[in-house]
């Protein structure tokens, strides 16, 4: 079977181009992963490729693993695909020595307290506060390849600390660093450009490693990651970038979309390809992200690949309070699951994570239990670290009763009961993580061991193959791109939330768009959009993307306005 056969004809043919500058403009949910992959799989199949001489370049490790882990299932093994951090510290840790006769100087883990310590020593008292916000400033002005003295002739300003005391805390940081021989996260992008760019023998040989690179997520990258890509590159041509201008959200970290706008006139003879055949979601969500994206740069014109379900309309509600937001929220999701559907269908997201207690609190009233997307990672939860020592003992002695019955005993001994203990809390947490874990291993097969079993767990945490928890997801609108449910609920579609208060140029406000835009498109079947009058003792306007979209009390338009719903005070059934 060929890598080529499962691809749709726009698919086939972005895959099908080996060699030469690719451009793969992928609209939300048209199957960009699945194109990265089978390209590259189809280049090893035919020859083209040796896989050790591929890189593929994401933007997260997760995004790395579940890359790595497509191409083991089709087959294909040795293929880098690292973030462009990853790939650029292994660099450094391989040429450092030779170069410079030491070790490669050790990585901060905390810019903050580094920040402090510099403030300490200049008599300064910023706040911890202040301190993350010059921190996220350092990071911006690092990535766009500016001095210190470029970044200060700019006029960006950190509230609580005037220009000139700006620019002395950068030095003393700086000079801090290079007393300590440590490098900052963005120091290690320029340090590899700085390496590649000074020493010959060292390009010379990362050419020979690598000659096809394929970059995901390419709208996002920042000036610094384009002119270190730029150096692997060299003057060779095998690059594949793939990318939508409407789901870049990353401008105040630096990326520019423009990199991939002006790729094909920087790349005349380069092949284009547009997917725009949504497999995610249905008409109308469709209709509305069209709407919302309706002549921004680049964007696609997303169509539904087919009608598998009952469609319908999204819907927007206007609620007095957040408090009576996040109770309709709650509200709603208890009568979805109450219709058969799993909370692991069923995300809530919003702009800033302030937004996220009120609903957090509405649903442990209501007895649904949540995930928040940002917090402890499930692999590094204690309670699953524990599980997967507790199996990796239980695997040394046989077992008379069978993996499953052994899985079970195991996670019973550590906690896990028939009944969840009540939602909102740590040891329902806990509870859901070795559920899930059971899940697992319930999927695992006839065949599956302790020992296997336990090996694949430890798979799974070093690619961040984090298995699904049966609860309902909270995510900020930032956390939640690349996924996707089948029922989102938006809160908080209001001036002031989305966009939010502080977005106010165009450029800015264009990015709250593209925020609400990759919002939209993490639904599959349903879409709930909602927002408050007030908040505090504020009064609020609807969010004009609502107007963007089109609104109506008929049911004709894109968006269907609905009535408040009151809280519920009963606890919805298992789904």
């Amino acid at each position: 079977m060929s890598a080529l056969d499962a691809l749709d004809e726009r698919q086939r043919q972005a895959a099908s181009v080996l060699r030469g500058p690719v451009a793969v403009l992928a609209g939300a949910g048209t199957g960009k992963t699945r194109v990265i992959t089978h390209r590259i799989a189809h280049g090893v199949d035919t020859g083209a490729y040796s896989p050790s001489r591929v890189m593929a370049v994401t933007f997260t490790a997760k995004a790395a693993g579940e890359l790595r882990g497509r191409l083991r299932a089709l087959g294909v093994e040795g293929v880098a695909a690292r973030t462009f951090h990853a790939a650029a510290l292994a660099q450094l840790n391989f040429f450092w020595p030779t170069l410079a006769g030491a070790p490669a100087p050790s990585i901060i883990d905390n810019k903050v307290r580094m920040l402090g310590q510099a403030a300490d020593a200049l008599r300064l008292r910023p706040s911890t506060a202040t301190l993350r916000d010059i921190a996220s400033e350092i990071e911006w002005r690092k990535v766009s390849m500016l001095s210190i003295e470029q970044h200060a002739a700019l006029g960006r300003s950190v509230t609580g600390i005037d220009a000139t005391q700006l620019v002395e805390l950068q030095r003393g940081y700086e000079a801090l660093k290079d007393e300590r021989h440590q490098l900052d996260f963005e120091d290690v992008l320029l340090a590899c450009a700085g390496m590649l760019e000074a020493e010959p023998r060292v390009v010379a040989s990362v050419h020979e490693q690598y000659r096809h690179f394929t970059v995901d997520e390419f709208q996002d990258v920042s000036p610094l990651q384009n002119r270190l890509l730029e150096l692997w590159l060299g003057d060779r041509r095998d690059i594949c970038v793939v990318g939508d201008a409407s789901q870049t959200i990353y401008s105040f970290a630096g990326a520019e979309q423009r990199f991939l706008l002006e790729f094909e006139r920087r790349h005349p003879d380069a092949t284009v390809v547009r997917l725009e055949t949504n497999y995610r979601s249905q008409a109308p969500i469709l209709a509305a992200a069209n709407a919302l994206m309706k002549g921004r740069p680049g964007a696609l014109e997303l169509t539904p690949a087919r009608e598998q379900f009952a469609t319908e309309v999204p819907t927007v509600t206007a609620y007095d309070s957040e408090r009576d937001e996040a109770e309709g929220i709650a509200s709603a999701i208890a009568a979805q699951i109450g219709d058969g559907v799993s909370p692991a269908d069923i995300a809530v997201l919003y702009r800033a994570h302030a937004q996220s207690a009120a609903i957090q609190q509405a649903l442990a009233a209501a007895g649904i239990a949540t995930t928040v997307l940002g917090g402890t990672r499930f692999f590094s939860m204690p309670e699953v670290r524990q599980a997967i020592l507790a199996l990796r003992a239980a695997a040394v002695a046989p077992t008379e009763h069978g993996f499953l019955p052994a899985v079970q005993r195991v996670l019973r001994e550590l906690g896990l009961t028939d009944e969840p203990p009540a939602a909102g809390g740590a040891q329902r947490d806990g509870w859901e993580a070795r559920r899930a874990i059971l899940r697992l291993a319930e999927e695992a097969g006839p065949a599956a061991t302790l020992r296997s079993f336990s090996d694949a767990l430890m798979a799974r945490a070093k690619d961040q193959h984090e298995p699904a928890m049966r609860t309902v997801t909270l995510s900020t609108l930032h956390a939640a791109k690349g996924l996707e449910w089948l029922h989102v609920h938006l809160a908080g579609w209001a001036e002031g939330a989305l966009p939010i208060s502080y977005a106010t140029g165009f450029d800015a406000i264009d990015e709250e768009r593209r925020l609400a835009y990759v919002g939209v498109t993490r639904a599959a079947r349903t879409l709930s959009l909602s927002w408050s009058r007030s908040a505090g003792r504020g009064e609020r306007a609807p969010s004009r993307f609502l107007a963007e979209i089109g609104t109506t009390s008929r049911g004709t338009g894109i968006l269907r306005e609905t009535p408040p719903r009151a809280a519920r005070a009963s606890r919805p059934r298992e789904a």
